[in-house]
């Protein structure tokens, strides 16, 4: 039976404006744009054929459907990411004009060093984690969403949270306009082929991690230490020649390099920078994944 006209637009209204909430959720859980958008698909054509008197909190009700949905992927998705060619790196996230700086808790979970980490816990783990560490919801609310008992739900919570503390023991307050010095001082000196100053702008365990899926051509390893980065760096930007192109953009609320020749982008850098050092490049070649920085997104808590 279709809902009432007016029923439909409410549940419209109210899915709309919790919209850039519920894609962070799925993203966080999922690590890919393009699955958070079709589970949030999902969810609204499930969502729609709710009555609304029975929901109470709908923002609870919403956040748990999603989650229930993410975690149906992300189980679905296991064998297929065991299965993937070289480092499997979450898909890249081009943010709107957000300051990563106004909500550190929310541009810290979103990172590519987090989301990598979260890719080390199991997928109740994981949901468990970015809804109560991340959300703030609370252990019954989280007890639905994941159909575990509320106790049991406590327990991965900290097994979870214990698990990412001892491996992300810090991150720095984010100064995005420093942030972009250090990016932009790093392409000049990239295109100068320097491999010493190059060095000079790296931690001493600087680490290069690119995906290409197998596709295209990429480091199936990742690449450790300064010297080894800043050398491979300088190789990629004399092979590349004259006709790359670079574009500085905010990638998972860092600074991010698109990689142009002629107008075909080739791939992403997303850098992350711990006191002024650049500690981790992570590249993204995989064609598949690129798609999704053709559109802006809008992230929240709220």
């Amino acid at each position: 039976m279709m809902a009432p006209a007016s029923s439909a637009g409410e549940h419209a209204e109210r899915f709309t404006l919790l919209r850039p909430l519920l894609f962070t959720i799925a993203y966080e859980i999922l690590g890919s744009a393009t699955e958070a958008d079709d589970v949030l698909q999902d969810s609204y054509l499930r969502w729609a054929d709710v009555d609304l008197a029975d929901v109470r909190d709908t923002k609870s009700y919403l956040a748990r459907l999603v989650t229930r949905q993410a975690l149906n992927s992300l189980r679905a998705d296991a064998r297929r990411r065991e299965d993937y060619v070289g480092p499997w790196l979450p898909e890249p996230l081009l943010l709107d004009d957000q300051d990563p700086s106004a909500d550190v808790v929310l541009a810290e979970s979103v990172s590519m060093a987090m989301l990598v980490l979260l890719e080390t816990l199991s997928p109740d783990e994981r949901a468990v984690f970015v809804l109560r560490e991340v959300f703030g919801f609370d252990h019954g609310e989280i007890a639905e969403a994941v159909g575990k008992p509320a106790a049991t739900v406590r327990q991965i919570a900290h097994r979870a949270r214990e698990h990412v503390r001892a491996r992300r023991k810090r991150f720095d307050v984010i100064d995005p306009q420093r942030n972009a010095e250090i990016t932009a001082q790093f392409l000049a000196t990239a295109a100068s082929g320097d491999v010493d100053a190059l060095m000079t702008m790296l931690a001493p365990d600087a680490t290069w991690t690119a995906d290409s899926g197998g596709v295209v051509s990429a480091a199936r390893r990742p690449v450790v230490g300064a010297d080894k980065v800043a050398r491979a760096i300088a190789g990629l930007m004399r092979r590349a020649g004259a006709g790359l192109r670079v574009e500085m953009v905010t990638c998972n609320s860092a600074p991010a390099v698109l990689l142009y020749l002629g107008e075909n982008l080739e791939g992403v850098i997303t850098l992350e920078i711990v006191d002024d050092k650049i500690t981790n490049f992570y590249v993204m070649r995989n064609p598949e994944k690129l798609t999704t920085l053709a559109v802006t997104r809008e992230i929240s808590r709220d």
